[in-house]
């Protein structure tokens, strides 16, 4: 399924792949991958809140501001809420990234290999592939709680309004 009319880069308009997620619904499965290549799956956080940022690239500036933000804020959150960062770049970029900032707060995860997350979540850009800037808050039942799709990819989310639907949970 494609999508336009939804985000767009620098003004121009881009297709996104994938369904429209909405608040309620059930939460899609999907794989990625961690920094030592293992696969990192939904389940694995069964039970526990979870806030899944999602960034184009870790090598642009809004990207690195974002992934700095929700680790900086996951300092606040109960142990049951987990924070997942979801981007195309490879696992050792994110490695990398990860440990040059300190980000020792968030799960940063590639979906490079299938784009997984990216169909499944209707974010993964056709044109770059790449994902688009998003941001889902599930909770511990898997279901949906806040959906944010940034429709200019170089804009940031809508930090308070996520933050304050996870604390909700």
């Amino acid at each position: 399924m494609e999508r336009s009319g939804v985000i767009t880069f620098q003004g121009s308009p881009l297709t996104l792949i994938g369904p429209a997620l909405r608040m309620g619904d059930k939460a899609p499965g999907f794989s990625v991958l961690d920094g030592e290549l293992k696969p990192v799956s939904l389940k694995d956080f069964a039970g526990k809140t979870k806030i899944i940022s999602v960034t184009p690239s870790l090598d642009t500036p809004v990207c690195d501001l974002q992934l700095r933000r929700f680790n900086a804020e996951a300092v606040k959150m109960s142990a049951n809420t987990e924070v997942l960062n979801i981007s195309m770049d490879l696992p050792f970029a994110i490695a990398r990234f990860c440990t040059g900032a300190g980000i020792d707060r968030v799960k940063a995860l590639s979906d490079h290999r299938e784009a997984s997350f990216g169909v499944a979540y209707g974010v993964l850009i056709k044109e770059l592939r790449l994902l688009a800037r998003a941001v889902f808050v599930i909770d511990s039942n898997d279901i949906i709680r806040y959906v944010e799709i940034v429709p200019e990819i170089t804009n940031q989310p809508d930090y308070d309004s996520a933050l304050g639907a996870a604390a909700k949970l």
